[in-house]
């Protein structure tokens, strides 16, 4: 199994369990899906509780949301109106850029060329986006964005995260 960690914080964002789609070489698309269980209960794809364990989560308090925000404990954020957000991304990716002309200068190119593409899309949407940061809640870290997007006629919820500002951590 494979951790995708932000590089700047060390917060988990995302792991392999979930289908992953990378566009353009630079944003990674994480397809989730709503779910309900018991408050703390990790849930990874393929698991299943036993019938004890089925009949004790029936006596504990439920949570519900998405279950990559939930699983690797992503903290909601409503602290960027459009502008707020664009002054963040600008320091964010400068900080991307210098980090990888000290540790993968060959990708550089990559990011700047792709990178505004992509997130134009994306800011076109703006208002469809939720925010999410990593566990520490660090404004340093990267702000992954969450849509529904229809995905073969069901809307899914989609964690949006850059590629060049993850680490993968291999268990």
């Amino acid at each position: 199994m494979r951790i995708y960690k932000d590089i700047f914080t060390g917060d988990e964002m995302f792991s392999d369990t979930y289908k992953i789609k990378l566009v353009d070489e630079v944003m990674y698309e994480v397809y989730g899906k709503l779910v309900s269980r018991a408050s703390g209960d990790v849930q990874l794809a393929g698991a299943n509780p036993s019938a004890e364990e089925a009949e004790e989560s029936s006596e504990l308090a439920v949570e519900s949301g998405v279950d990559i925000v939930l699983n690797h404990r992503l903290q909601e954020t409503f602290a960027f109106d459009k502008k707020g957000y664009m002054g963040y991304l600008k320091e964010y990716m400068k900080k991307v850029v210098d980090r990888l002309q000290e540790n993968n200068p060959d990708q550089v190119d990559v990011f700047k060329t792709n990178i505004n593409k992509v997130m134009k899309e994306l800011l076109g949407r703006y208002k469809d986006l939720q925010f999410f940061t990593g566990e520490s809640m660090d404004p340093d870290g990267m702000v992954a964005m969450i849509e529904y997007k229809d995905v073969d006629g069901e809307n899914i919820p989609v964690l949006y995260c850059f590629k060049h500002g993850l680490e993968e951590e291999k268990f």
